[in-house]
């Protein structure tokens, strides 16, 4: 049974040396002649990978997927099998319960450039004639991590609605994926709602077992979500999916202009889209796009719980600190060069504290500067100086807005971690029971932006943790998380 095959080559997320330059290549299919289903080869490839055994313990991943199309029809999600795979020497595949996609990352401890050759996954694709034309795409995705194990969330410090137990100057210690009691008194957890203008939370609960709580192991995406990531994703729609996601339209920036450096444009009917910013995070997308985007790469929205997790890991908290574990953080002006590149780089970098884009750093021109942009432009690559988390997570502090499902509200609260099928609706919208069905109602906001100033970028503040916002903004962002098998 021999299949005629085109091959499309597409990496996700693409970037230059200047940061870890994830990419997929050499797409074959072997094993055509096998019932149902074939073999996948393709080699992958990025840098500065690592997997440590002390620690954090944890190690860096690329979340792979497989789109394909029939015949010049839509374009479909792969169902991958969890036998007949083949792993490339140095790596271990985690192909996913549900088939949607797979875990790939080092077999053991090492750190440094990661090059994968001739790996292969199972794609069970049923029924196809024996004449059809058979296009197929691999996607990868950088992700990080995050083991299991307890820690605590809130801080002794003043952050705005900040988690508690029992006084305010003593953080709540998450041990279990069980249910927790919101409310004061020994042993519960609970927030202040008392500062004018914040939106916490109604500081109700209990917060189900089955919503995230971070004490499980999950996977979360290295950097926020890019213009190429989305331009990716758009240009694999149909007509009627794309005009519910068209980042340029009313719902988004509602133009094809650049704007505050937002660079995609879209000719309504075209068939793709393009920017000239791939690198640059996405802003100007709504809550109900980006849980579309996280539905079809077979991800989920991370909770606020699972935020903290992966800001500090099991370290104590300190007092208003930020992503990189304290509360220095650099206050000069910063200089951007090679803007809008691949490359794109700060010139001055501040040494001996943390770096993070936000209002007195972020310079011009005004927005968001590429991901990774801080580890790649650091003097010393420190925790600080580079901005990242305990779990080597980037720009959790600034730079763009996180969405979070929030505890602050029903809506939030009734969320569970399942995750996107791959599949959207025909009019283009998630599908996703247990994900907020308003778009807008549970979920909220962390991290801050390139606009806030340090109060609103610090790990425990939840000045917006439960905010009910409508539409877009050139400051939110998100990255989405996948729990671990």
């Amino acid at each position: 049974m021999k299949k005629i095959v085109t091959l499309f080559l597409a990496s996700l997320f693409y970037f230059t040396s200047y940061a870890n330059n994830i990419t997929v290549s050499n797409i074959s299919l072997e094993n055509l002649n096998a019932p149902n289903w074939v073999q996948v080869e393709f080699d992958l490839s990025w840098e500065n990978s690592w997997r440590l055994s002390a620690g954090p313990s944890n190690w860096d991943a690329a979340w792979v997927f497989i789109k394909f199309r029939v015949n010049s029809g839509e374009w479909m999600h792969a169902q991958l099998s969890q036998t007949d795979f083949v792993a490339a020497a140095g790596s271990t595949i985690d192909v996913s319960s549900d088939g949607v996609g797979a875990f790939v990352y080092r077999d053991s401890d090492g750190s440094g450039d990661l090059n994968l050759q001739n790996m292969r996954l199972r794609w069970d694709y049923g029924s196809i004639g024996n004449n059809d034309i058979i296009d197929v795409q691999v996607f990868a995705i950088e992700m990080v991590n995050v083991p299991e194990g307890a820690f605590s969330v809130g801080s002794p410090g003043t952050e705005v609605g900040k988690f508690y137990s029992n006084l305010p100057s003593i953080p709540y210690q998450i041990n279990s994926e069980n249910a927790i009691t919101v409310s004061t008194g020994t042993g519960n957890l609970y927030y202040s709602t008392a500062t004018a203008g914040s939106r916490p939370g109604d500081q109700l609960g209990p917060i189900p077992a089955e919503f995230p709580k971070g004490f499980n192991a999950f996977y979360c995406m290295k950097y926020e979500m890019t213009q190429g990531q989305w331009v990716s994703f758009f240009n694999t729609l149909t007509a009627l999916q794309k005009s519910s996601n068209d980042i340029t339209g009313p719902d988004g920036k509602n133009q094809d202009t650049a704007l505050n450096r937002n660079t995609i444009s879209w000719e309504e009917g075209s068939a793709s889209a393009t920017t000239t910013s791939p690198d640059v995070p996405l802003n100007y997308v709504s809550n109900k796009l980006l849980l579309a985007y996280l539905d079809w790469a077979g991800l989920r929205p991370m909770t606020e719980l699972e935020y903290e997790k992966a800001c500090r890991g099991p370290v104590a908290p300190k007092a208003n600190e930020f992503a990189w574990g304290s509360a220095n953080i650099a206050s000069r002006p910063y200089n951007l060069v090679n803007d809008s590149q691949p490359n794109e780089l700060i010139s001055n970098p501040e040494l001996g504290t943390g770096n993070a884009l936000y209002s007195p750093t972020n310079g011009t021109p005004s927005g968001p500067k590429r991901v990774g942009i801080l580890a790649a432009s650091a003097i010393n690559k420190t925790r600080e100086e580079t901005g990242g988390s305990y779990y080597g997570v980037m720009e959790l502090t600034g730079n763009m807005y996180e969405r979070c499902i929030s505890v602050g509200n029903p809506e939030g609260r009734t969320f569970t971690a399942i995750h996107g099928d791959g599949l959207l609706t025909n009019t283009g919208l998630p599908n996703v029971s247990s994900w907020p069905v308003t778009y807008n109602t549970g979920i909220g906001y962390r991290g801050g932006s390139f606009f806030n100033g340090s109060d609103f970028i610090r790990v425990s503040d939840r000045y917006d943790a439960a905010s009910v916002l409508a539409g877009a903004n050139n400051r939110l962002g998100f990255r989405g998380v996948r729990s671990a098998n």
